[in-house]
């Protein structure tokens, strides 16, 4: 089944059969639990056509994590807007968004300190220095590990660090992913706790069709498949109206898409996207 018909039908399933839930941000959801999508990325890249997607938003922010950064100042440079409600609502003002998914791909466990310093300033006085105790790069383990054991069933990387949870701005929905490379192909498994369908999905599907595609370029490996396991699986209240009217469009083809100058470790790639024809874009209200 093609990819944009496994979401319409996802959206016609919680339409039908979803539970009326209450939810923290107080605007309520019809809800289902355990489902899943599944794409062969020979098929194309998945990127939905029954409504047109920011591709740009979606590099933007998946850069920013690879790059192990948790400071909205990269997303609003760049004009990515997706993290701004909860910052907003975190009443922070240095920009930081606590160790979310950047943090905990690239840099596991690393803790930063304040010590006294050794060196005297002019005027005799011990001053106060940094220290980074440096965590583990999840990211950079994992390619390793793909490289060196490819039959392993120990290629996962996690987000959901129990015991920062209460620093975060929000703690992760998508909270860890899993390889597996079989014929020379590498496929990846995200795993998700809650799934905004009709906003978040759409993004969380390429974002992580493009991540395994850069895996792919940095291990030497052919795309494979990607799936998703789907928690608590929603639409808001205030998506209802917009759900039917995606469900009611036809598909266009998958596009296909082309990267550039690709250093994974860095974060830095570019990309060219072919032939995406797409319907218009629905505007739906952010949920935070």
């Amino acid at each position: 089944m093609t990819l944009d018909k496994q979401y319409q039908n996802l959206l016609s399933l919680i339409l039908e059969t979803g539970s009326e839930k209450e939810d923290r941000t107080g605007t309520g959801t019809l809800s289902l639990f355990g489902q899943q999508i599944r794409h062969d990325m020979s098929k194309g890249f998945p990127l939905l056509t029954t409504k047109k997607l920011s591709l740009k938003t979606i590099v933007t922010e998946l850069k920013w994590f690879l790059k192990g950064d948790t400071n909205i100042k990269y997303l609003q440079d760049n004009n990515c807007k997706i993290w701004d409600g909860d910052y907003q609502k975190s009443n922070r003002t240095d920009g930081e968004l606590g160790p979310i998914y950047g943090k905990q791909w690239r840099d596991w466990g690393g803790i930063k300190s304040t010590r006294i310093s050794q060196n005297r300033d002019k005027d005799g006085y011990l001053g106060f220095e940094e220290e980074h105790t440096l965590g583990v790069d999840q990211i950079k383990k994992l390619i390793s590990d793909i490289k060196l054991n490819p039959n392993s069933r120990r290629l996962m990387v996690s987000a959901w660090n129990v015991g920062e949870l209460k620093y975060m701005t929000l703690p992760p929905c998508h909270y860890g992913f899993q390889c597996y490379v079989n014929d020379s192909k590498l496929s990846l498994m995200w795993n998700q706790r809650s799934v905004d369908t009709f906003l978040g999905l759409p993004f969380n599907i390429a974002s992580y069709g493009l991540l395994l595609l850069l895996l792919c370029d940095e291990t030497g490996l052919q795309p494979g498949d990607l799936i998703g396991n789907l928690g608590d699986t929603h639409l808001y209240s205030n998506h209802i109206e917009q759900a039917k009217e995606q469900v009611s469009r036809y598909e266009f083809n998958l596009p296909t898409i082309k990267l550039s100058n690709i250093n994974v470790l860095n974060g830095e790639f570019e990309y060219e996207l072919i032939n995406y024809l797409a319907h218009p874009n629905i505007k739906a209200p952010l949920s935070n």
